[in-house]
């Protein structure tokens, strides 16, 4: 794991000082070496850095920027499968100096050029230049695990991992992308290709693009695509087939994510996900394997179950029971690891649990993508009972006015909190429209049209940007299942786990992000995952063959904290000083006169979504840090 970051300076302004400054912005991400080069070419400058964080062959001829041929690399990730590739490349006569993935990726772009990434089991994001045919290309995972920015102006073309190394940079200019700030109240976070600043961009996962410096032009290309794999035929395999083979499956890819030249442990939190990670793990080691987890005085405690499950499955488990001053604490430090607005919560819970594994390891497997790709989210159960209620009356849908629909759909939905957001849905099926699925969907996961245009001053709400053709998919869920690991996973939860391990410098690993397991569950028939009142069922039968049932058969809950109350106590004087007129003239972005309304309900306990406090909150805490 890693920080990297570059430039192709086409007015050659850029020098080594400025590039070693950018890289020391991310010595969180890497802390064991920082080098730069500056590669002079006829038409630009490329500069190249790198942070280091030492995981996999530990010598210093492992450490980065590094150059095979005509080929330039910084690399942040990891290449599970990198020995089986390395053995391939030395029958066609490939010779290696190191122990390294870096070097086999070098190696492989080499043979086979971008097409190399098919061969990638792992997560990256890797930049590099090819001296010959003169192009830059940059790589991210097919999940996007591994963050990667870029900026260009026509001139100057800047990449990073981190966007507080872009703003770094002498020449970059910080202006906020109006748009962005929409997407980010919408969504709580700001979905790829956008970020924050304007002409400055988050690459998309499973995407490459190529920078063609003899003319100055960039090049988009999804080599990975998860929802072929969704519109696919579904697997002609029987329940115990599919669990079988799923099995064998976790087996490699959490295997895979156990190679490493330094310690490695696991987040424990008690939930089906970890605990399959965990107990496979540890079913097939001959030594105790790391576990860890955090709990709290307050909120939702997971860590009674993971200490249960901890002892049951027979790991070394560590539990640190933090105080509500040490998480608050933490309130003032995200704007810094986040670099962007950024309203997940459990972001505090993450870095703390993530300084509590630091201790003892430098990587640490995170299990995240199990509900994605399994149907595990409550909110599942929710979609396929509205999905149902709405198909009773879509057929009448172009027989009455939309007022008597809006009528007919409350009485449908009584007092869900999805029901004021059913307008697009009903505007989407009168028009025919494929797309209804989604936009019920986003209508689900998203803050509600009239709250974001009320809220933000020269601001338009954002269409839809997470939409896709129902008619490709056998069921509506499977659509829910895309587009939760697309927008929620991608650009919230992948997110959240980078930056906040990355706080404490450990590298986070994704062992259900393994992109076989995602090409596997998406062609499942959809009973094996949810068969209308199991969800997660084919997981969860696989981890009754290690920790029993009854251990396992409880409600839901996820990690949280009871940050509104916080708000409403110790924590009001952020409101006090965020949310002042002054705070709020000086942002620019909000109606006072309705922000300050929303805050009266909200210290009132009166309103009816408090996560927009926290996402105003955030906005401000950012702008101060960052914009001021």
């Amino acid at each position: 794991m890693c920080g990297i970051s570059g430039v192709v300076d086409f007015d050659k302004k850029t020098s080594k000082d400025v590039l070693d400054r950018m890289i020391q912005t991310l010595h969180h991400r890497g802390p064991d070496n920082h080098n730069s080069i500056v590669i002079e070419a006829d038409r630009c400058v490329i500069g190249m850095s790198h942070a280091r964080l030492s995981i996999i062959d530990l010598s210093e001829g492992a450490n980065q920027p590094m150059t095979f041929k005509n080929y330039h690399i910084v690399f942040n990730g990891e290449i599970y499968n990198f020995r089986e590739i390395r053995e391939e490349l030395l029958k066609l006569g490939h010779i290696f100096n190191l122990d390294s993935d870096t070097e086999v990726i070098l190696h492989s772009f080499a043979e086979w050029g971008v097409k190399c990434v098919d061969r990638f089991i792992g997560m990256f994001a890797f930049v590099i230049y090819d001296n010959i045919s003169q192009k830059v290309f940059l790589v991210r995972d097919r999940a996007g695990v591994k963050p990667l920015y870029y900026y260009f102006n026509g001139e100057l073309f800047i990449f990073a991992s981190e966007l507080k190394a872009i703003c770094e940079h002498t020449a970059f200019k910080k202006q906020i992308d109006k748009e962005a700030v929409s997407l980010y109240f919408k969504y709580g976070a700001i979905p790829a290709p956008y970020s924050i600043y304007k002409d400055t961009y988050k690459l998309k996962p499973g995407c490459l693009i190529s920078l063609d410096i003899t003319n100055k032009s960039l090049l988009e290309q999804e080599y990975w695509s998860a929802q072929s794999f969704y519109e696919a035929p579904k697997l002609k395999l029987s329940y115990s087939e599919a669990k079988e083979e799923l099995h064998a499956l976790l087996k490699s890819a959490f295997n895979y994510r156990m190679v490493a030249d330094v310690p490695v442990g696991i987040f424990l939190s008690g939930g089906y996900d970890s605990t399959a990670v965990a107990a496979i793990l540890q079913k097939n080691s001959s030594k105790k394997l790391k576990t860890f987890t955090i709990g709290f005085e307050e909120g939702n405690n997971e860590a009674p179950f993971a200490k249960e499950i901890a002892n049951y499955i027979g790991t070394d488990h560590t539990e640190f029971i933090c105080t509500s001053k040490e998480a608050k604490e933490l309130v003032s430090k995200l704007s810094f690891y986040y670099d962007e607005p950024f309203s997940d919560s459990s972001a505090i819970p993450t870095m703390l649990v993530s300084k509590l594994a630091s201790q003892q390891v430098t990587v640490v497997l995170s299990a995240d993508a199990g509900d994605e790709q399994f149907c595990g989210y409550n909110s599942y159960p929710l979609l396929d009972s509205y999905i149902s209620k709405i198909l009773k009356f879509k057929p009448f849908i172009n027989r009455f006015s939309g007022t008597i629909l809006k009528t007919v759909s409350r009485f449908l939905f009584k007092k869900d909190t999805v029901s004021h957001k059913l307008d697009s849905v009903v505007e989407m099926s009168k028009k025919r429209s494929k797309y209804w699925t989604s936009m019920l969907h986003e209508g689900m996961q998203s803050a509600p049209k009239n709250v974001v245009k009320k809220l933000l001053k020269n601001s338009q709400y954002p269409n839809a940007k997470m939409l896709t053709d129902d008619s490709g998919f056998s069921d509506p869920l499977s659509v829910a299942n895309l587009l939760d690991y697309k927008n929620y996973l991608s650009n919230d939860i992948l997110v959240k786990v980078d930056r906040a391990t990355m706080s404490a410098s450990i590298e986070g690993r994704e062992p259900l992000l393994d992109h076989r397991i995602l090409e596997f569950a998406a062609r499942l028939p959809m009973t094996y995952k949810y068969d209308g009142s199991v969800s997660k069922k084919i997981l969860k039968d696989i981890v009754y063959d290690y920790v029993p049932k009854d251990i396992m058969d409880r409600p839901k809950t996820g990690f949280t904290l009871p940050i509104y109350s916080w708000l409403r106590g110790d924590l009001s004087y952020l409101l006090d000083d965020y949310f002042s007129t002054e705070a709020l003239e000086k942002s620019a972005t909000f109606n006072i006169d309705y922000t300050l309304e929303l805050l009266s309900l909200f210290k009132n306990n009166k309103l009816r979504d408090d996560s927009l406090i926290w996402k105003i909150l955030q906005f401000q805490m950012w702008h101060r840090y960052w914009m001021d």
